[in-house]
């Protein structure tokens, strides 16, 4: 069946069958590895290809970009920019690439782009690395949950989203220690990004030999970029909304963290690593508790209450004190993880396996876009005040925006 603007709201309302409603009951040891594998795959597109560059960015910054900021800044947005071509081109080709395709080809963009980043001689190059990252990092995320989803039962779905997440943390806690090591033994940048092409080559394999037909059915259209679909969803203009605040507020902190600790605070740069690790390993937590603790009070709530306290974690980040530091990078990085797991299971909550593709994707687009404005406007703003303070003052503003759109997000949600 393809979907088109004409169908009824009631098509794709909490009333309809979802993603794991329809299925035979999975068995056990299929739903474990099933779920590992598309932690595996977020890790290598999200960890490695997308945030280990904030990890690596004093290094880079050094190494490759004359000490300039901005010039970090405008390979983020490259970066992130790339992520929303990505979340659009996955939207409009739903009809025609099944949700695993999208992963194996995100996958190959992706370790491309680390293995261009291992050679990579000019800022030029680099860009284009973090370009293929980027795309690889949407053509995987916005199939991942709906396909972790669809094995476990309709109650445990926003844990199953928050598990997808954890690889993501998983991803940038491997990052962090494995930098630590690497300027530990005189290694250099490259070095992380060649070890990442190696685990990112292993991943396709797995990719390709668990994930099988039985989840590989293709999507019906949702039009130009699946907006068609998302916009027959109850709630997707403050849904919406609520993804584009976090998209920028989220990436200004996990962009500039290593940078802010080691030039305003006076850390070193493996202490800042480790507190970036310490961010990544509460990101796994943070998918699987969010999501999990949505599933019991509501996407609605979880999302109001959570979308503030970021604001508190980025004030303690700029106290510059070592133990308000860890205490506000544990908060964000639970909630790195588990605001997005909240909004993808409150659109699984209301699409179904047909639908939920598509809109994720056009949801995923407004995300991208902020992401792509984030990091450039902070690298500038930092670069202009000789200081990230006003850069994650932003971010704990922009966050409080989140809360208000939550709060129009129907009732009982």
């Amino acid at each position: 069946m393809e979907f088109s603007p004409s169908h009824s709201r009631a098509s794709v309302t909490p009333h309809m069958t979802t993603i794991a409603s329809n299925e035979r009951p999975v068995a056990r040891r299929t739903m474990v590895i099933t779920v590992a594998t598309v932690m595996l795959a977020a890790a290598v597109a999200q960890g490695f290809g997308r945030f280990t560059f904030g990890v690596l960015l004093p290094q880079v910054r050094n190494d490759l970009l004359g000490g300039s900021t901005a010039v970090a800044g405008f390979i983020q947005t490259a970066n992130t920019g790339a992520y929303l071509v990505g979340a659009l081109l996955i939207g409009s080709v739903s009809a025609r690439l099944t949700p695993v395709m999208s992963v194996r080809l995100g996958l190959t963009l992706s370790v491309s782009g680390l293995i261009t980043a291992v050679f990579a001689p000019n800022a030029a190059v680099l860009t284009v690395a973090l370009v293929a990252m980027g795309l690889g990092g949407a053509a995987i995320w916005i199939p991942s949950p709906g396909i972790a989803a669809a094995v476990v039962a309709p109650k445990n779905r926003g844990l199953a989203v928050g598990l997808s997440g954890a690889g993501v943390g998983i991803g940038i806690v491997f990052s962090g220690y494995l930098n630590q090591v690497v300027v530990a033994r005189g290694g250099d940048w490259r070095d992380v990004y060649s070890v990442h092409s190696v685990l990112g080559v292993l991943a396709i394999v797995a990719v390709i030999v668990v994930l099988g037909a039985s989840r590989s059915a293709s999507q019906p259209s949702g039009g130009f970029g699946g907006f068609a679909v998302l916009r027959q969803v109850e709630g997707w203009k403050p849904i919406t909304i609520c993804y584009f605040v976090y998209g920028f507020g989220y990436l200004l902190i996990l962009a500039f963290l290593v940078a802010r600790l080691v030039d305003d605070s006076g850390f070193g740069t493996e202490r800042a690593s480790l507190i970036f690790s310490i961010t990544g390993a509460c990101t796994i937590a943070g998918g699987i508790a969010l999501g999990k603790i949505s599933d019991r009070l509501g996407r609605r709530r979880t999302l109001m209450v959570g979308f503030p306290i970021w604001s508190v974690a980025t004030a303690l980040l700029l106290t510059g004190r070592l133990w308000l530091v860890v205490v506000g990078a544990i908060t964000v990085g639970i909630l790195f993880g588990g605001l997005p797991s909240v909004i993808a299971a409150y659109l699984l909550d209301r699409t179904d396996t047909a639908t939920y593709g598509p809109s994720y994707a056009a949801a995923t687009f407004a995300f991208g876009l902020a992401q792509v404005m984030s990091p450039y406007i902070g690298g500038l703003i930092a670069q202009w005040r000789g200081s990230f303070a006003p850069v994650f003052v932003m971010s704990a503003t922009a966050m409080m925006f989140g809360a208000v759109s939550a709060w129009f997000l129907p009732k009982g949600s």
